[in-house]
């Protein structure tokens, strides 16, 4: 068990880390850089990270899968109706236009989860956990009559998310969020479909 003063520097480390695999890349940062940004040294780099860099990474990994719900919040959670989903919709194109390159989600799936086996664990379990809370709000709106019986929730959450992280993934090559409006809109009008 950490003490406060040694959480939050594990915290620090761990937020380090993330912005700078955000600001240049996994590949080009290295333990000094985390450490000059995190006002740490090594012996605490690997105080905190005793297996080095692949277990500080699989701790940025968890912290951005966190962050990609928690930015959805509280609307994800209360999918039950049509000004719900607008809000959620609108909430996740806002969040990542203004988070842009360094948008958790780009992050976690093109930097840290093709890298390390713990990191790809921890980017399914996000995705599953993604994919139930939006199969939660299909579900209910379906036994409030509001979405069609027909629809699949597994299928249309999973196309959900695919539709966000293609268009964050354009997004993030072109600084442009129309591809990630329009994917969304046009899962949010099948949904709607009467």
């Amino acid at each position: 068990m950490l003490t406060a003063k040694g959480a939050a520097t594990r915290d620090r480390i761990v937020a380090a880390a993330a912005a700078e695999i955000r600001e240049r890349g996994i590949a080009a940062v290295k333990l000094d850089d985390i450490g000059r940004r995190s006002r740490t040294g090594k012996s605490q780099l690997f105080h905190y990270f005793p297996d080095g860099k692949e277990q500080l990474l699989l701790a940025v990994a968890e912290r951005e899968a966190e962050q990609v719900i928690e930015d959805q919040e509280p609307y994800l959670g209360q999918l039950t109706s049509w000004d719900a989903w607008s809000k959620w919709r609108d909430t996740v194109v806002e969040k990542y236009r203004r988070q842009g390159v360094h948008c958790p989600l780009g992050v976690l799936i093109t930097e840290i989860g093709r890298h390390t086996p713990a990191a790809q664990a921890v980017t399914g379990q996000l995705l599953a956990q993604w994919q139930r809370r939006l199969e939660t709000g299909i579900e209910d709106m379906q036994a409030a009559g509001e979405i069609r019986a027909d629809v699949d929730p597994t299928r249309a959450a999973a196309a959900l998310i695919a539709a966000i992280q293609g268009g964050v993934a354009i997004l993030m090559a072109s600084g442009s969020a129309t591809h990630l409006e329009y994917a969304l809109d046009l899962c949010l009008d099948y949904l709607s479909a009467s």
